[in-house]
């Protein structure tokens, strides 16, 4: 009988030990996971079976050819920094929309923080330099827990300043030269860093700052970074300098390209939109971007806008188009190719960097 109870006993504890240590499992187990990564882009976390969104979600809304240039071209700088091989990316974190609300603003008696200087004269007031800011996280992955590694700040800075002398009145522009806005960046970079360390978790990570110039609003084409900074202390320590353009095809005239690769690259695009308007007339335009990046290009984006009504028009458009940017355009850089209506996308053609070969996908319906 004793044997039998001591039995139950030893049992009993067995079970309570396996319930503790399945509950301690439970308490530890991590409960976030990354969305996957490929063609050299970042996995991006997940917490809690939701993607992890930015602090400051919102506060640049206009999806316009400056922000999204602006967004794109902040993540390849990271990229230089920390390599998607060992780098999870993660949303900004650590600047919330009220912090950067008062950032973008003028300086003040009630906004001491503002990066922007007073207005002064209104009738001559000074320039708004710093337009817009993001933040990226970078983590690694210990397989318990994600651990801070670095932070991308991108600062676009503004290359004109628009105003209005008096309310309703006629508006007028101030251009902002390239040493200026270079001078006004590194002065908001140094400001920024100084805030960012009196962070708790931002003492001793790296921290990266790029200077983007933004293009004039109305401009075709968004803007571009001209430099970066990495800083393990509490000040600036130096600037690697980015050459990177970007530019409409096709020119207005051949006299406006800079030199004989961009005069080239013009004349193989209006040779591609020639051969696709001669076989589909009705189409209501056909223009690139096309990004230069140490004076090499880069990669191209098309828009070619239809007056198709009919989906074997479209189908038989998108093949022809797939043939034709393999025998006009350039080879090598990553292309695409969208093929839309006025009101809607109708179908994409793109290659990859280092393929030569195009790929199509026609949105159907059923």
């Amino acid at each position: 009988m004793k044997l039998t109870i001591k039995k139950i006993a030893t049992a009993t504890a067995l079970l309570v030990s396996m319930v503790v240590l399945a509950s301690c499992g439970k308490n530890s187990s991590k409960n976030y996971s990354t969305t996957g990564s490929g063609n050299g882009n970042y996995q991006g976390v997940i917490q809690n079976g939701r993607y992890k969104t930015s602090k400051a979600r919102g506060i640049n809304v206009a999806q316009n050819d400056n922000q999204k240039s602006f967004e794109s071209g902040l993540t390849q700088v990271s990229k230089r920094v920390f390599s998607p091989k060992n780098y999870i990316f993660q949303e900004g974190q650590y600047l919330d929309t009220s912090t950067l609300q008062s950032w973008l603003a003028r300086k003040s008696a009630k906004n001491p923080e503002g990066l922007n200087p007073a207005q002064g004269k209104k009738s001559d007031p000074n320039p708004e330099y710093v337009q817009q800011i993001e933040e990226q996280d970078y983590m690694t992955d210990n397989g318990r827990s994600m651990k801070l590694k670095g932070v991308v700040i991108g600062v676009g800075i503004n290359s004109e300043y628009n105003y209005q002398k008096k309310t309703d009145g006629p508006s007028y522009t101030k251009k902002i030269s390239q040493d200026e806005m270079e001078r006004q960046g590194k002065i908001a970079a140094q400001k920024i860093l100084t805030r960012l360390r009196q962070k708790k978790a931002l003492k001793n990570v790296p921290i990266v700052i790029a200077l983007y110039k933004q293009a004039p609003d109305d401009s075709l084409v968004g803007g571009s970074f001209f430099a970066y900074s990495k800083n393990n202390g509490n000040k600036v320590s130096g600037w690697t300098k980015l050459d990177y353009k970007t530019m409409v095809l096709p020119k207005a005239s051949a006299t406006n390209a800079q030199n004989s690769a961009d005069s080239t690259d013009n004349d193989n695009f209006a040779n591609f939109k020639s051969q696709i308007q001669n076989f589909f007339p009705n189409l209501s335009g056909v223009t690139a971007q096309a990004q230069y990046h140490n004076g090499n290009l880069s990669g191209m984006h098309i828009t070619v806008t239809t007056q198709f009504y009919s989906q074997t028009e479209i189908t038989s458009f998108t093949q022809y188009i797939a043939r034709a940017a393999k025998r006009y355009l350039p080879s090598g850089i990553p292309i695409d190719i969208r093929i839309q209506s006025d009101s809607e996308m109708q179908a994409i053609v793109y290659r990859d960097a280092g393929s030569d070969t195009f790929r199509t996908h026609i949105l159907d319906s059923y």
